[in-house]
């Protein structure tokens, strides 16, 4: 068996979670944009370049987790703010359309990063138990130099949703050397937002939705049937039942974002994309979640997505 270079394995975990991306951008989820289905300001292609800008970023944070299985850097050296804001910077650059990936990458580095240390620590097979454990080992392990980097990717993304927050309040230019003069990391910082924000929960909690209901559901679909457009569709809809969007919740209301929660659940309970009565119901409900400010659209829940497809794919799904 040929020996595998640690630049082979970085390369090897940056492509499933660029592909995960794409995978998930192509499936026609209700409320955001995919392969048949634009925003105002943000379309399908923006998505496919910032794929492409992301990936590097996946393959330094690999790298990243290899170099700390081998003892070259501690945790704290794994500089995940930096590698998130630098990937948001080069996904800026590659297109128009705005934040596109700022969740996803969110979730996505930390993933990154413990499959590089895991697949090191296991010579090159994949353990998602380990996995996990790595995870939760490099979020809490994060420093303040992370969160004012991480501050650094929101300027530059400017995501929607944004409100005001009694504490390190992410539009306030101070915020930065608020976070270094008390000493708070980005663990701290998500852990005050876990409260009202999905990605930032999942840090804090060791990714429950996406290890614990995500995946389970995922493979459950794609047991049941080859197509995976619709099987990232059906996961998409059961992350929705479940969970309310946050990003929904933080631009019109929890009230809202847990009617839309309702709606999702009523499609599944429809049989979702496996029956007639559930592509109809579908289809009223991607129309109702679409307006020219993107006020419902159920974004977090497609970085949850994304996170879930990662997984499975670096778990040796191929599509």
């Amino acid at each position: 068996m040929p020996r595998i270079s640690n630049a082979e394995t970085a390369e090897h975990v940056a492509a499933c979670l660029q592909l995960a991306i794409l995978l998930e951008i192509n499936a026609p989820k209700p409320g955001n944009v995919h392969r048949n289905a634009n925003f105002r300001k943000t379309n399908y292609e923006d998505f496919l370049a910032s794929a492409v800008a992301a990936t590097p970023s996946f393959k330094v944070a690999a790298m990243q987790g290899i170099n700390i299985a081998e003892r070259k850097i501690s945790l704290s050296q794994i500089g995940v703010g930096r590698i998130i804001r630098d990937a948001i910077e080069r996904i800026s650059a590659w297109q128009h359309g705005g934040n596109t990936l700022l969740g996803t990458v969110t979730l996505l580095l930390p993933i990154a990063a413990a499959a590089g240390k895991t697949l090191k620590e296991n010579k090159n097979i994949f353990d998602l138990g380990k996995l996990r454990k790595n995870i939760k080992t490099i979020v809490t392990a994060t420093t303040p130099e992370d969160a004012t980097a991480f501050y650094e990717a929101i300027d530059v993304a400017r995501p929607g949703g944004l409100n005001k927050v009694p504490k390190f309040d992410a539009t306030n230019s101070s915020s930065k050397q608020e976070l270094l003069e008390t000493c708070t990391t980005l663990f701290d910082v998500f852990r005050i937002s876990a409260e009202y924000d999905s990605v930032s929960n999942e840090w804090i909690k060791n990714y429950p939705i996406v290890f614990n209901m995500g995946l389970p559901f995922l493979k459950e679909e794609l047991k049941q049937q080859t197509n995976i457009n619709d099987a990232v569709v059906q996961t998409f809809l059961k992350l929705l039942a479940e969970n309310p969007d946050t990003l929904i919740a933080r631009k019109v209301g929890w009230k809202k974002a847990k009617e839309i929660s309702d709606q999702a659940r009523q499609i599944l309970q429809s049989g979702g994309l496996k029956t007639k009565r559930g592509k109809d119901a579908l289809a009223l409900f991607d129309e109702s979640l679409r307006d020219s400010e993107n006020k419902l659209n159920p974004g977090t829940t497609a970085d949850l997505t994304t996170a879930t497809l990662a997984l499975h794919i670096l778990s040796g799904y191929r599509p």
